[in-house]
């Protein structure tokens, strides 16, 4: 995907590799998405960095109080987040932005390799999507957090409390910004908003 680029970046070198979880190394809030935008954490190595729906999500992280900047350019662009770590569920950009069940499994064990090792410090998930909603019941389940049956099924603003050990670990479902979401009114800034003020809320 770092061949085909962009015209408005044929100038930029692309990352064009697997892009790694981004934020704080001991965050409380953790945000699981889909994976790298062809032409946003795949160019930039950072996620959401780059694209539209990376302008919502910092957007709204700064909003309330999560981001130190409104926006997100580049990897060098000086944005720092406060208790934040941002992880994909694939890490490499998928062909039509649809990762298929082969990529999805081969990338399983990284994420919850990564949501295990920040399981300590965690106390929400906010879940973009239905896709990084079942990424994260099964990176928790791996991690040793015991999920309900049936499994919880994702709707935006849906929570689901999982214990772990002596914390307990509140899922939260949010639209994923997408420009399909965002362009349609499915998903406004005040619903992002909304999402990420509950989860501040549950680690204060």
């Amino acid at each position: 995907m770092a061949v085909q680029k962009r015209a408005a970046y044929a100038d930029q070198p692309y990352w064009g590799r697997p892009v790694p979880g981004w934020g704080d190394v001991s965050p409380s809030i953790v945000v699981v998405g889909l994976a790298p935008g062809a032409h946003g954490a795949n160019r930039t190595g950072r996620n959401f960095t780059g694209d539209s729906s990376g302008d919502w999500l910092f957007a709204s992280l700064h909003r309330v109080g999560l981001a130190e900047l409104p926006t997100a350019d580049n990897a060098g662009d000086g944005q720092v987040l406060h208790g934040v770590r941002l992880v994909s569920t694939v890490r490499c950009a998928p062909p039509d932005n649809r990762p298929t069940t082969t990529e999805r499994d081969a990338c399983g064990p990284w994420i919850a390799r990564e949501i295990a090792m920040l399981s300590r410090s965690v106390r929400a998930v906010v879940c973009l999507g239905s896709f990084g909603w079942a990424a994260a019941l099964r990176s928790l389940g791996a991690a040793g957090c015991p999920i309900p049956r049936p499994q919880p099924r994702f709707g935006h603003g849906t929570e689901v409390v999982l214990a772990s050990g002596r914390r307990n670990i509140t899922l939260l479902g949010c639209y994923h910004p997408s420009q399909h979401n965002t362009f349609t009114g499915r998903l406004t800034p005040d619903m992002l908003d909304a999402v990420f003020t509950r989860a501040v809320s549950l680690v204060e």
